[in-house]
């Protein structure tokens, strides 16, 4: 669903008087970001820090941040009018646990320090399919070793798309990389064991690709 330009402008304002919207300037974040190594001050506590990678709507931030009220959630993506939607669910919502990040994914070791994330999850991202968009690809080698930096050691990252080529591509580098796959799944609707969270929690466009019978792939892996 296409957003006009009367309600980008406005769900643009309506994100700067969000307390749980941080919308850094490049420079910055290329000077320094106040809040890396120091996002438990943003939260008020010391527990875990999940990530929603390309977040979107915000699905998966404001669904998993509902299901694990003892950790927090960050949802980031660039598109403003996008994430509105899910940090005003979680105003609405009264969810302490949740904050959005408008900024660019490629920045993510630049805003996270060292062993500051305990999870990853990016879910239906662009597979970029044409080659020359391979660097774009979120699971690509350099991304992994972004993830790497900011991850603590026993850190997961989990990966949930409709497309074949982006699950078969990343299964593909884990295994020529060595690392470790806790669990990988071609259909996780129509296999049992499926964690609930992969279940439970649907984008709006995943709605839209199950409606159209596509399978929705599913992979935990840890970059350490």
């Amino acid at each position: 669903m296409q957003v006009g330009s009367k309600n980008k402008l406005k769900r643009f304002k309506e994100n700067e008087s969000f307390e749980n919207v941080i919308q850094p300037q490049r420079g910055e974040i290329k000077s320094g970001f106040s809040l890396k190594d120091n996002w438990q001050s943003h939260f008020g506590n010391e527990n875990p820090i999940v990530l929603e990678l390309g977040c979107g709507k915000g699905e998966y931030t404001v669904g998993l941040a509902k299901q694990n009220p003892q950790k927090n959630y960050i949802g980031i993506d660039i598109k403003g009018a996008r994430l509105w939607r899910g940090a005003k669910k979680a105003l609405e919502e009264n969810l302490k646990n949740v904050a959005f990040l408008r900024t660019q994914i490629e920045l993510v070791d630049e805003l996270f320090g060292e062993n500051e994330v305990s999870e990853i999850w990016i879910t239906f991202p662009d597979p970029q399919i044409k080659y020359k968009r391979t660097k774009h690809r979120m699971t690509n080698k350099e991304f992994l070793e972004k993830y790497k930096r900011i991850l603590k050691p026993t850190g997961l990252v989990n990966l949930k798309t409709d497309s074949e080529f982006m699950h078969g591509y990343t299964l593909g580098l884990l295994h020529g990389l060595d690392l470790e796959i806790n669990y990988a799944n071609h259909d996780v609707y129509k296999n049992e064991g499926s964690p609930k969270e992969v279940l439970e929690i649907q984008t709006f466009y995943e709605n839209q690709y199950l409606q159209k019978g596509k399978p929705i792939t599913y992979i935990q892996f840890r970059v350490h």
